[in-house]
């Protein structure tokens, strides 16, 4: 019997880092942030529209 989820929460906190890096590390951890939240987007537009096609 398979098992469908309807809904999902994620929960996330985001804890600001050590101000000790140099600005070329905090700009690549800024990039990999934007392209981590773009993903979650993606993602939970992907189910909204599943949920809306149902």
């Amino acid at each position: 019997m398979p098992i469908i989820i309807n809904e999902i929460e994620i929960a996330v906190e985001v804890a600001p880092g050590n101000n000790t890096q140099s600005n070329t590390s905090t700009t690549a951890d800024a990039l990999q942030r934007e392209e981590i939240i773009k993903e979650c987007v993606e993602k939970v537009m992907e189910i909204i529209n599943q949920k809306n096609e149902r």
